[in-house]
């Protein structure tokens, strides 16, 4: 039996969408990013919504998404993604607008628009990558760094004294009334991969369907911050992130009252 049999039994070979472009991308080895705009790309072309997808990525790690999928996109300024997003949703209804923002940039500099925004209930998706750092900044401590958890800014870790609890900002959004679908994934083995691809067409979905605002929160690691190999990362992640970010849906309005909040079990 040849290796290839062995690996790969069904002989089954992946495409790369064509949403993708032949860029190199420029995220560290061990990166989340790169899967998930494999995801998003998969999700776009596999829906035909490729023309009626509108992009909003704002400043962070993820300020040049529009080099690698072919869609059109908009910048923003650190924080302003839902907000550009709101305009540009408002004034082509017609057309399935989302965010792309890290942690440093959506629960921190801009947390006010994304609660109000989400508040309205804009119909949009926002996919939010949570690392637990500002990654493209040196690896300063982000509102979503663990208590105890070293960066740059916090040598010997969070201290909640000194500079307070980390930010579960996802179940905050939860509890809006304008949000429809909220959930919190990752794609750290082909498992979550799977699950989380579901979980943004789910938010996709939503959007055409003119529900409000869906939020994908995607749980990830930053190795090169961490200092750690991308196989020690994904470990750290799922020891020390995951129990205080706990995957799974935790609003689904079409198993819930939308206009309440009750934390769904996976």
């Amino acid at each position: 039996m040849e290796l290839a049999d062995i690996i790969n039994p069904n002989n089954l070979v992946y495409e790369k969408p064509k949403l993708l472009t032949e860029n190199t991308m420029h995220y560290c080895p061990g990166c989340s990013h790169g899967v998930i705009h494999r995801l998003l790309a998969e999700v776009i072309e596999d829906m035909g919504i490729q023309d009626k997808t509108i992009g909003v990525s704002p400043v962070g790690c993820a300020v040049f998404a529009y080099n690698y999928l072919e869609i059109d996109w908009q910048e923003a300024a650190h924080g302003r993604a839902p907000a550009v997003a709101t305009g540009i949703s408002r004034t082509n209804p017609n057309k399935v607008v989302f965010t792309y923002q890290g942690d440093g940039d959506l629960a921190s500099i801009g947390t006010a628009e994304i609660m109000h925004a989400c508040n309205r209930g804009e119909n949009m998706v926002v996919i939010f990558v949570n690392n637990g750092i500002y990654g493209m900044t040196g690896g300063q401590m982000a509102p979503t760094t663990l208590l105890g958890q070293v960066t740059a800014t916090t040598p010997n870790g969070r201290d909640a004294g000194r500079n307070g609890y980390p930010l579960r900002i996802t179940e905050l959004i939860a509890q809006l009334p304008g949000t429809s679908y909220v959930t919190r994934q990752s794609v750290h083995t082909p498992a979550t991969i799977r699950k989380c691809k579901k979980a943004i067409a789910k938010a996709f979905q939503a959007a055409i369907d003119k529900k409000g605002t869906s939020f994908v929160e995607v749980v990830s690691t930053c190795n090169m911050n961490w200092k750690m190999t991308p196989v020690k990362a994904n470990e750290w992640m799922v020891e020390n992130m995951f129990p205080f970010y706990v995957p799974g849906d935790l609003k689904d309005s079409s198993k819930n009252d939308p206009e309440s909040y009750t934390p769904l079990k996976n």
